[in-house]
């Protein structure tokens, strides 16, 4: 059981080789390390790994040009038409940030808008983790029909990045009742063959059946699956890095080129998309160019987790959505604190959050916007907080300087990540504010109107590749990472479950049944497995987990020194770091090698 375990586990869910020893990696180590995984989502075919197609594949290549055909038609009828992108957790954030960007677009061309999002849990979500609620199949479906009610062509982009998610396999299987109105396309970085195949708590379906079924409309052009492999994330199953950037490439370039070549009534050539698609790649070697200095803020960062004092990420427009995104996911990934690592949008965000859900007053979990970082976060600042600025050289700088001002008075731990175009300088009253500064400058794009929202999405990029650096290096120099698993995450729905289990039966050589077993005995502060706890519905387990902090490795030690629940706790409190803790018991004589 335990040798086909890694390779059972689908190409989003496995180790990443490049990463093995990621958490013992220096922050510049860390960095480089971070970059090469990034690097593999613009691998070639010959180059990969893996035997499947990716993203420059001639397949992938022409499933995009009739997925923008399809586009087009919605985009010439504004009256009867809408586009939806849909997703749950990080796809969902994604599939919001996209949205409102490519509205945006519209509203300067005087047009109307014609995208919309949807996420589980609402727009509640975009700001804070709801993990569980992508589990429901049915509630996907409900919310599908509101956004649509009364439109007559429907563009449906269901976003799971490992083929995954019941919210969005319950809206795909909706769309494929009802082919009249919806055009539903899967987005996502496994093959069908690995899509999920438990069965979906309330549900008729698994996720593979629903995907299944997309191949077969797929020949008949009736749905698309879009889902190039672009390798195991650097840390494993983590698709906020690897998946959420594809997932960012692939929509802005599908939807950018639609947008683009809709006005001259022609359609789109795969030149011109690989075209797009290299310059999310420069944007790449760009970032990564700072790699020292990105270093050095990882090492910041570091230090701020490791003394409990906090990391603070605050951008201006949508650099602010990002830093605010990046936080959140810390919280599921590392079983990080809401306040560890928290990202806060600068400027009016009323037109970005939807209206009927007022997220701002709702207390500190929700705090996200600049009034809650002047009135909240501010006054409590210690000087042992890192807080990062995130901003382009045309955002408000003299904004921007009475904020850093504000902010100096408090703690010294200030950088700055800044975006610029060849020709423009940061003011010297601004840069002297600094100790260091990230500045990426960009070269001057001479395009037209829709062109130039490929440098505010490289931007954008540009600044997610570097948080999602910065905060996962300092969640490894914090000893939260063992390898390169998430070995503290929170069990938040029957996805991180299943990992949780396969995380226990990676460190531990033991099968699957004692891993679960040991799983809920740490959920419940158990000291044996009844089969009345066994026959619960995964939900339930779900619900008592989220209480609970540590869970994962309070159940690995258990296993790893075949003791009780209550030692395993008190060696995890007694020790510096989880990592130490789970190395020691790795480590101690007698002990059943893992898989590793």
């Amino acid at each position: 059981q335990l040798a086909g375990y890694e390779a059972a586990l689908p190409i989003s869910e496995k180790s990443n080789p490049i990463t093995r020893e990621l958490d013992r990696a220096d922050p510049l180590q860390i960095v480089q390390l971070l970059k090469e995984c990034h690097a593999e989502i613009f691998q070639e075919e010959e180059e990969a790994f893996f035997n499947y197609k990716r993203m420059y594949s001639q397949s992938v290549l022409k499933t995009m040009t009739i997925i923008i055909s399809k586009v087009q038609e919605v985009l010439k009828d504004p009256e009867d038409g809408l586009i939806v992108l849909s997703g749950s957790g990080t796809s969902g954030r994604l599939a919001f940030l996209i949205a409102i960007s490519f509205n945006k677009l519209l509203r300067g061309l005087g047009q109307l808008p014609r995208y919309t999002h949807i996420i589980a849990g609402g727009d509640r979500s975009l700001v804070m983790s709801q993990e569980g609620l992508e589990d429901s199949a049915l509630l996907g479906i409900e919310e599908l029909r509101k956004v649509c009610d009364g439109k007559k062509k429907v563009v449906f982009i269901g976003i799971s990045c490992g083929l995954s998610a019941p919210f969005v396999a319950g809206q795909l299987d909706f769309c494929m009742n009802n082919l009249d109105i919806f055009l539903p396309v899967l987005l996502g970085f496994n093959p069908v063959s690995m899509a999920r195949n438990d069965k979906i708590e309330g549900w008729h379906s698994t996720f593979r059946q629903v995907a299944e079924r997309m191949q077969k409309l797929q020949e008949s052009h009736k749905a698309f699956i879009l889902n190039p492999a672009v390798g195991p994330e650097g840390i494993c199953g983590f698709s906020w890095m690897k998946g959420g950037s594809a997932t960012k490439i692939l929509l802005e370039t599908v939807l950018l080129a639609a947008h683009k070549t809709v006005s001259m009534g022609s359609g789109i050539s795969e030149k011109c998309l690989v075209e797009i698609l290299r310059t999310y790649e420069r944007a790449h070697n760009v970032t990564y160019a700072q790699s020292r200095k990105i270093a050095a803020l990882v090492k910041q960062a570091g230090m701020s987790l490791q003394k409990k004092a906090c990391v603070y990420l605050v951008g201006w427009h949508t650099l602010g959505l990002i830093a605010i995104m990046d936080g959140v996911e810390c919280i599921p990934a590392f079983g990080a604190e809401h306040k560890d690592v928290q990202g806060f949008l600068i400027g009016d965000c009323s037109d970005i959050f939807n209206k009927e859900m007022d997220l701002t007053a709702q207390g500190p979990q929700f705090a996200f916007s600049q009034e809650d970082f002047v009135k909240i976060i501010l006054p409590s600042l210690t000087e042992l907080d890192t807080v990062l600025f995130l901003f382009t050289l045309d955002d408000d700088l003299a904004e921007v300087e009475e904020l850093v001002v504000q902010v100096k008075e408090k703690t010294a731990n200030i950088q700055a990540l800044s975006h610029a175009t060849v020709g423009q300088y940061l003011p010297a009253s601004l840069k002297k504010l600094f100790p260091a500064i990230i500045s990426i400058m960009w070269p001057i794009l001479f395009l037209e109107y829709e062109g130039n929202f490929i440098q505010k999405f490289q931007r954008e990029l540009s600044t997610k590749w570097i948080l999602n650096t910065v905060s996962t290096g300092a969640h490894v120099l914090k000893g939260k990472i063992l390898r390169n698993c998430m070995v503290d995450l929170r069990i938040g729905n029957s996805q991180l479950f299943w990992r949780a289990v396969s995380i226990l039966q990676r460190f531990s050589g033991h099968s699957q049944a004692r891993c679960l077993d040991s799983l809920l005995q740490a959920i419940y502060d158990s000291e044996v497995v009844l089969d009345d706890l066994r026959n619960k519905d995964i939900s339930a387990h779900i619900l008592a987990a989220a209480e609970k902090n540590k869970v994962v490795p309070t159940a690995l030690l258990c296993l790893l020194r075949n003791c009780s629940v209550q030692e395993a706790r008190i060696r995890l409190e007694s020790s510096h770091s989880i990592r130490a803790a789970i190395e020691a018991s790795l480590n101690a004589p007698g002990h059943k090698r893992g898989a590793d």
